[in-house]
């Protein structure tokens, strides 16, 4: 089960209060004295925010519940992006006073897409400016239409709140029961028999149904109710019918020694310490290895175990070169990426570099979508201004190196303007390798599509290998440097000596050949854009909006109260940050933003240029000189 929401919602306490209820704990922490049972990281206690998904294990009764705290800020959402993908259902936490934000949003619409079961526990119920009703109708509005109160609430924002259960058998409920399941509307409708409840657990299970509680994570108010839904509602795992191993790593992090764990959820087989497993990286050949130890999770704590079995969530060591969103045994389908990739990047600067990237290389195991570079400077990918900190205290703390970064820049990429094709044939005068390819690139919609046109059994399956796998390395800098996300591309000739040929050929000739059929078609450097809410006193509203002009925004929807102005619209990545700066002092301070990436657009002016670490495929006398250095 996760625990996932907008900042400052909750999440963190609710857990210290379920731990505290499965009596883990004997006292419940608080996120502000740096007390909790998750928060473990030194930077957590001291920002109170949650940093790292942190696992943990209770029981409530006879459910054994593996609960997974996330992150709440987003420049943190790789990390939610990772324990989604493991979920057996959700608890989402919305706070009472500040109610939906862009981020509760944002994680409503993915729980959705992966069809998974989700109660909602609306927070801070206790506290001055607490919603009930009003709250009810924009959870329905914004987040889902079917979400059901299970309570009504009791003198609302006081510190007496309390609440009153409501019964299952009311016309509401069982009229939006009804609405998703005609075998259900005709017995209600004939006056038969219905049973609510199971009709209730069977549609929560689909995630067609969203039960709503209410309470106070400080006061513990409504933390009973919420177990009870827990119990009642969220489907319980089950392992899938059969006898194969088939799991998937979530998280990879170090031990006292420098030694990886992974944690990763089993979903069916077993696992025992010592066995060979197969190994299915996202990117690259399968592999055996053999896990050292396996722990599970228990009681707040791990204990190692001869054997895991399914719908158990494991600590595995030994594996050294495991890496996040690795399976293991049958490989399953993949879920893709849930949430958009980084859109900054900056300069990590260190008296010793060596050390520097070593430590980097590591830190990126943990969070793959750090994506480390080293060209004439070390840059490292970044959701936002609060990473930085981050991963200071990381290198800091963890190896020694104190860093200084340069101002965040946005990562742009290159969309394929047209159609072209380039072919270098084995007996070309100007090929230097034992190998000939040709490559046709078009533009896509979304992804990389990567197609044979030749025959694959006219070349040995080593080389197909080679020719892919740098194919997808080269697309991650086009013309200008930047990567290329979105292209089709057909492997339109191969050739090769059955004597001389060796995979290094295609490796160094394929870059130069993919490349002049990119340059043929032409690439246009295109800047992220964020979509932005932003909450101000409607008297600066005015200034706002002139702002927003400024920082080349669009503002797409304003809502004006007496009192408040709400202003929903697009801003580029690159003007994000500055123009955050600026509003505390055009809003007397009360200014509130939050941006989620929205899309790409072309940029203005002259296309910026990256920094290339490939040695340039487009100028073949450099990529020579280059090849010739480095060997």
């Amino acid at each position: 089960m996760g625990i996932v929401a907008h900042v400052d919602a909750g999440k963190t306490s609710l857990t210290e209060r379920l731990l505290y209820a499965a009596g883990v704990i004997d006292r419940v922490g608080r996120v502000d004295d740096g007390s909790t049972q998750t928060d473990t990281m030194d930077l957590e206690r001291k920002r109170g925010i949650t940093i790292r998904s942190a696992v943990v294990s209770f029981a409530l009764g006879d459910l054994p519940v593996n609960l997974i705290d996330t992150p709440g800020h987003s420049d943190f959402i790789a990390e939610v992006e990772r324990a989604l993908s493991v979920l057996d259902g959700a608890v989402l936490v919305i706070s009472a006073v500040e109610g939906v934000q862009p981020q509760t949003r944002l994680l409503m619409r993915t729980l959705d897409r992966l069809r998974i079961p989700t109660l909602l526990f609306v927070n801070k119920i206790d506290r001055v400016g607490a919603r009930d009703d009003e709250l009810l109708a924009d959870i329905k509005r914004l987040l889902t239409p079917s979400a059901v109160p299970m309570v009504a609430v009791t003198d609302l924002g006081t510190r007496s709140a309390g609440l009153t259960p409501l019964a299952l058998d009311n016309e509401p409920l069982a009229e939006m029961l009804a609405e998703r399941n005609d075998d259900f509307l005709e017995r209600y409708l004939s006056g038969g028999p219905v049973d609510l409840a199971g009709e209730l657990r069977r549609q929560v299970g689909q995630a067609q149904v969203h039960p709503v509680y209410f309470g106070s994570a400080m006061t513990g108010v409504g933390v009973p109710e919420l177990i009870d839904g827990i119990r009642s509602w969220l489907p319980r795992a089950t392992q899938m019918d059969q006898d194969c191993l088939q799991a998937r790593v979530f998280k990879v992090e170090r031990g006292a020694a420098g030694q990886k764990i992974a944690s990763a959820r089993i979903v069916a087989g077993e696992l025992r310490p010592r066995s060979t497993v197969e190994v299915h990286p996202m990117h690259g050949p399968s592999y055996q290895a053999r896990p050292t130890g396996v722990e599970v999770f228990e009681r707040g704590g791990r204990r190692a175990v001869d054997r895991a079995e399914g719908g158990q969530i494991v600590a595995l060591r030994g594996l050294k070169d495991i890496q996040i969103g690795d399976q293991l045994g049958v490989r399953a389908k993949e879920l893709g990426q849930l949430f958009a990739p980084p859109t900054l990047e900056t300069v990590v600067s260190a008296r010793d570099r060596v050390k520097l990237f070593q430590a980097l290389t590591q830190l990126a195991e943990q969070d793959p979508l750090i994506r480390v570079r080293k060209a004439d400077d070390i840059t490292v990918s970044l959701y936002g201004e609060v990473q930085k900190e981050v991963i200071a205290s990381l290198l800091a703390t963890e190896y020694g190196v104190d860093v200084t970064f340069s101002e965040t820049t946005p990562i742009h990429v290159e969309r394929l303007d047209g159609e072209g094709e380039a072919i270098r044939d084995i007996t070309a005068p100007e090929n230097l390798w034992a190998a000939g390819v040709g490559f046709r690139v078009s533009p896509v919609a979304e992804g990389i599509e990567y197609n044979l046109v030749v025959e694959l059994g006219g070349l040995p399956r080593a080389f197909h290998t080679a020719i892919e796998e740098t194919v997808r390395l080269t697309l991650h800098q086009g013309i200008f440097g930047w990567e290329i996300p979105n292209i089709r591309v057909d492997l339109t000739h191969t050739a090769y000596d059955s004597v001389g040929t060796v995979a290094a050929d295609f490796r160094r000739l394929v870059p130069l050949v993919l490349m002049q059929a990119i340059a043929e078609a032409g690439t246009t450097v295109m800047e992220p854009v964020n979509r932005f809410e932003l909450d101000v006193p409607s008297d600066t509203v005015s200034r706002i909006l002139a702002h927003v002009a400024e920082h080349r925004g669009v503002v797409s929807q304003t809502t004006l109260t007496e009192s408040q102005g709400h202003l929903e619209g697009t801003i580029p990545a690159a003007s994000t940050h500055p123009f955050e700066m600026f509003l505390p002092s055009l809003t007397h301070g009360e200014g509130l933003l939050a941006t989620t990436f929205h899309s790409y657009q072309p940029v203005t002016g002259a296309p910026p240029t990256r920094a290339r670490t490939d040695g340039n495929p487009l100028n073949e006398k450099q990529y020579l000189l280059n090849l010739n250095r480095n060997v």
